[in-house]
Formats: structure tokens, C-alpha cells, sequence
């Protein structure tokens, strides 16, 4: 959506007594399954930009273009179509016969960008898939209009073979539009088996094999199928806090964390290459065919709403796939850890359900109070940073890039332990540059259940502290280490333990 509508929208001794099973290894090599839907916009596009760049990281399953509420196709044969959604009534009233689509070539135009670059990527990492296998992903789902899900599409059928494999290993669907491809799925597996002697089975195979990222509600199927029909699927409902990447970064961002989305440092540290140079920023003079909307790269525009030349304009669905990165903060085991994608909370309403709620909010330090916002927004300079770092790959020899370090915590990253207790921890880091490692420790305090600031001593590469007597059993307290190496961009890894009292 635009920077209007969404401004409208969101602003008014150790304890070693009982470690658990846990790799201690951080940047350990396990990558997790995922799809992407996409509707097309801007933002999209730059959100898929940076996905190619740590595509490494993850086992991507499909790429799936699917409508919303603000793009579709249309059937081509004149039926107009008029929304239910509150934002589109407001910002496209009446009926349309399409609505800002953008087409489905740029993904394929995008993929054989880093087909140009892949021979340099896959210097820094061998798990970097080729070109070839990535068009192979490339679908098309349910585009014709906002929430169409009547039919059976490459895209909706795609979803519903990867559904249905016999594995239970999950898949992440990343929803940056509307859902209505993957509930087209559901709906032909639900047609196919319900009444059936297999439906239990194959119904309890998808609620613990699907995963759903949902980027604002972008049309009902959601609200409407999906919900009440496979309530026991995951979801993960990212209604606001996604805007600290998107189109009001500049209102809701920190003041430290701005300069990494102004235009300086992305002309100096994104805009290069086959894959940086296609990222569009503002005043950089780009007009994309088929959104009138997008008027972000008119100069005169940006100034008009207060960005200057090169600025971020948006990637507001970036949150949907940056915390299956393996960066130590093991935010894809719980939405409720927080990391690079910012924090969710389980929903008071609906289970299997998580929000950016009230208890996702974060203490800022920087306004003195909690922010609806920095759960997100405390991360920007490293993964900005990070993304820098990536874009260089696309450039350079290994031996002239920077690549991450890599931490461990000799005590594990699971601890029970009890009141009173006096621990002392040791991270163990090492840089592939060999480049050098500064440490940091801190208390994620929104994170654990304990709900209370615990006192550390911090020396290099350890830190001490004393289990507080008030704790209750069953209670956590997280404990971040953070090591960021000397290279130029400084990459940043964590290692998050989590003690449990017994």
C-alpha cells in the first residue's frame, strides 16, 4: 500500500544442572522451508531484492504471485469488481476491472539479475541455489481479483503438493499480499478429503506442516476461510509493527537507527550491482508500468512528503521472512523471543494465533517508554548493516568481502536453574576474516516471562549475574550476546540463552 494509506492505518558457579537439547552452535546450518505470495508493489519488490541476497538461508519452496486488495489483474474480460475492505473504500472507492498490477514478469527479470551475480555469491555460500531452480519456483496463484479463490491456479495447486507431502518438516508461507492462493489450497484439499477416512489425518498433517506469516489482513480469506475452517494452522499476524520498515519509517524509526535508511548510506552501501542498482528508493527516477500510484521516484514528490534523494521507501514485508534467518536469536522457534522480523505476542483471542499486541511492545530507550514499534526497529542498523555486507557479495572475491562471526556459549543456550543461583556464562567467538570481535550482553527483558530487570556483569566475553530470588518456577529470563566483527560493513551474530527456573 502507499505511504498515504498506511500512515492513515497505523499512526493515531554455572548452571549446567539440566541442559536441554540444543545445538550450541549458532550460525548452526539447519534452514527452514518457505514460500512467498507476493501482489507486486514497490515494496514488494525491494522485499524480494533483499530475499534474494539470504535466499541461502533459507529452503525456499515456491514464489507465488497472488493479489490483494491494492493489486490485481483482472479476468480480462470486463467484470468489474468492487472491494469489501474498509482501506479500499476510502482509497479506491467503485468498482474496477483491475487495480494497479504490476504483471508477472519481474520476478523472473529479477531472478536472472542474480543469475549475473550468482557466480560471486556462491563464493560466500555453496547453499546460494541456482538461477535455474528459482525460476523453476516461480508460480502463478490467484490474481484476478482481491480474495479471488473459485479456482484451482499453478500457484494454489503448487501449495496444496507441498501440503500434502508425506514430511511434517514445516513450510513458512510469506503472505506480502492477499492469502487467497493459499486458501484456494485448503479449500481443494478440504473439497478433495473432507467426509472422508483420511480427512482427520490429512487435516491434522496441514495444521503442523503450515505456517502462516500474514503481512496486514489484504483481503477476507483469512478472516473469512482460513480462521474458521483450519484454526489449527500457525499464524503469525504482523497488523502494524511491519511499518517500521514500510512507508512511515521516518515517523516511527529512532532517531539512531534513521541514517540506515537515509539516502546517503543506501546510495553508499546498497545502490551497486545487478542487484543493489535495481532497488528503488526515492527521487531515483524509477516509474513502474501499471501502478499509477507509484510516484516514489519523482523527486519533486519525495520532497513534497519529506524524504530526500536515495531515502528507503519501503519494505514492508521483509518482516515475514528475516526471522527464519539462523542469526543466533532463535526467533523462529517462538515469535514471542523477538528478532529481525520484531516480536509478536500470543493473541488473547484466537489460539495458535500471534500479534503485534500490547505485550509485543519493547521499552524504548530512546522516548523513556514502551514503543508499539522497536521490537522492530532496534534491529535496523544490524540488519541494515547486514544487508550491506550481502549486497558486496554480489561484487566481490571472498577474500575481499566481510562475512559474519560466529558465536557459542559454552554453558549451552538452555539452562534450568534456581533462586539465587550465581551464574557466569562464556560465549566463544571466532571470525571466518579473521577480523576482530567486540562482545556485548544484555537482558531481552520483553522476552522472558520473568518480567523484571536482572543486574550483569559483563567482562569481554562473559557475564555474570545471580538468579533473582523472586523468580517464579517456570519463569524465563533471556540473556542476548551479541559480537560484531571489525569489517567493513560490521556484521552482527547473537547468541540468545534462555534459563528456566525450575
Amino acid at each position: 500500500m502507499n505511504k498515504k494509506k498506511l500512515a492513515a492505518l497505523l499512526l493515531g558457579g554455572v548452571a549446567m544442572s539440566a541442559i536441554l537439547p540444543q545445538n550450541n552452535t549458532v550460525n548452526a546450518a539447519e534452514r527452514l522451508q518457505t514460500v512467498v505470495m507476493t501482489d507486486g508493489e514497490v515494496d514488494d519488490m525491494d522485499s524480494f531484492l533483499r530475499f534474494l541476497l539470504y535466499i541461502n538461508d533459507v529452503d525456499v519452496r515456491g514464489i507465488i504471485y497472488s493479489s490483494s486488495m491494492w493489486h490485481y489483474k483482472g479476468d480480462g474480460k470486463g467484470t468489474e469488481f468492487e472491494s469489501n475492505m474498509k482501506w479500499v473504500k476510502e482509497y479506491h472507492p467503485g468498482k474496477h476491472t483491475d487495480l494497479r498490477w504490476c504483471g508477472t514478469d519481474w520476478i523472473k527479470e529479477y531472478i536472472e539479475k542474480y543469475r549475473s551475480v550468482y557466480p560471486k555469491l556462491v563464493q560466500h555460500d555453496k547453499n546460494y541455489p541456482t538461477a535455474d531452480k528459482l525460476q523453476s519456483l516461480v508460480k502463478v496463484g490467484n490474481i484476478e481479483f482481491e480474495g479471488e479463490m473459485a479456482k484451482d491456479t499453478e500457484g494454489s495447486l503448487w501449495i496444496e503438493k507441498l501440503l500434502l507431502e508425506d514430511s511434517t518438516e514445516p513450510i513458512h508461507f510469506e503472505t506480502w499480499g492477499g492469502s487467497n492462493t493459499f486458501a484456494r489450497a485448503l479449500k481443494s484439499i478440504e473439497d478433495k478429503y473432507k467426509g472422508t477416512a483420511e480427512w482427520q489425518h490429512i487435516y491434522d498433517h496441514v495444521g503442523k506442516k503450515a505456517i502462516l506469516y500474514n503481512i496486514m489482513d489484504q483481503d477476507e480469506t483469512y478472516k473469512k476461510y482460513i480462521a474458521i475452517n483450519w484454526p489449527n494452522i500457525k499464524v503469525a499476524f504482523n497488523k502494524e509493527q511491519f511499518a517500521s520498515l514500510a512507508y512511515i519509517w521516518n515517523k516511527v524509526a529512532p532517531a539512531s537507527q534513521q541514517p540506515y535508511f537515509g539516502g546517503k548510506w543506501m546510495k553508499e552501501n546498497i545502490l551497486q550491482g545487478p542487484i543493489g542498482g535495481s532497488y528503488m528508493t526515492y527521487g531515483d527516477g524509477h516509474k513502474l508500468a501499471g501502478d499509477p500510484q507509484d510516484v516514489f521516484g519523482d523527486m519533486e514528490k519525495a520532497k513534497e512528503i519529506g524524504f530526500a534523494k536515495y531515502d528507503l521507501i519501503s519494505e514492508g514485508d521483509s518482516p515475514s521472512y528475516l526471522y527464519l534467518v539462523n542469526n543466533g536469536l532463535r526467533s523462529a522457534e517462538d515469535f514471542s523471543y523477538g528478532g529481525w522480523s520484531g516480536r509478536l505476542s500470543p493473541s488473547a483471542v484466537a489460539d495458535n494465533v500471534w500479534e503485534d499486541n500490547l505485550a509485543s511492545f519493547d521499552y524504548n530507550p530512546e522516548l523513556g517508554k514502551k514503543d508499539r514499534f522497536y521490537s522492530q526497529t532496534r534491529w535496523i542498523k544490524d540488519l541494515q548493516n547486514d544487508f550491506a555486507a550481502r549486497v558486496a557479495w554480489t561484487l566481490k572475491d571472498y577474500k575481499e568481502a566481510n562475512h559474519a562471526p560466529e558465536v557459542k556459549i559454552q554453558e549451552g543456550l538452555d539452562l534450568k536453574v534456581k533462586q539465587g543461583q550465581k551464574i557466569t556464562l562464556h560465549a566463544l567467538g571466532k571470525d571466518p576474516d579473521g577480523d576482530k570481535i567486540s562482545y556485548k550482553w544484555y537482558q531481552y527483558e520483553e522476552a522472558g516471562s520473568y518480567g523484571a530487570k536482572v543486574s550483569l556483569t559483563a567482562k569481554e566475553s562473559s557475564v555474570s549475574f545471580t538468579v533473582p530470588q523472586n523468580i517464579s518456577s517456570g519463569e524465563t529470563i533471556h540473556i542476548i550476546c551479541e559480537v560484531t566483527d571489525s569489517g567493513e560493513p560490521p556484521i552482527t551474530r547473537y547468541a540468545r540463552v534462555i534459563l528456566q527456573a525450575e
